[in-house]
């Protein structure tokens, strides 16, 4: 028999989370992003089409500030995979932009946190702007890309609509208590 037998197992160190708590709320994240999916390919007149905000950005961004430990690469990849598959664009297209996107705002999400409405939407602009400028560059390169800076307007219409959709996502994060 060993010396250390007698003293019995080791005590466990307490889990902080159990597996219910772990998971809770996870419905809620991926139903605002099918929602999020749904508005981005949904049909609008060509004259509008400049105009529809980046709503998986602005999901994307959205969870990732408020919970970086849950929404984070991984997420956007896969929603960059998705976009990918639905516009038809070359793998990895919306991958990049919208991994690098999420990045940036995982890196300064306690920044973010303590900004107004107004200087979050500002940074919804510049994040946005980044997307599309990566987007318009892969295109460039695919010698699909178009002249004009018209590709910025989602950029636009993603940060007017950000102090909309903050506090819409912020109630479903707090009245279904996600984690």
């Amino acid at each position: 028999m060993c010396c250390w037998s007698s003293v019995g197992p080791l005590p466990r160190a307490p889990q902080r989370w159990s597996v219910s708590e772990r998971s809770h709320g996870t419905w809620v994240i991926a139903l605002t992003l099918l929602v999020a999916v749904v508005l981005a390919v949904l049909p609008l007149a060509r004259s509008l089409a400049w105009w529809r905000p980046e709503w998986i950005l602005l999901t994307l961004v959205y969870w990732t500030i408020a919970l970086p430990h849950r929404v984070g690469l991984v997420t956007a990849l896969t929603m960059g995979l998705i976009v990918d598959v639905l516009e038809g664009a070359p793998i990895g297209q919306n991958m990049l932009a919208l991994g690098l996107v999420v990045t940036l705002a995982g890196f300064m999400y306690q920044r973010v946190r303590v900004f107004t409405v107004v200087q979050q939407a500002g940074v919804v602009f510049v994040l946005a702007g980044i997307q599309q400028l990566v987007v318009q560059w892969l295109q460039g390169l695919e010698g699909l890309a178009g002249a004009g800076f018209q590709f910025l307007l989602p950029a636009l219409t993603s940060a007017l609509l950000w102090p909309l959709i903050m506090p819409f996502l912020r109630g479903l994060r707090r009245s279904y208590r996600v984690t």
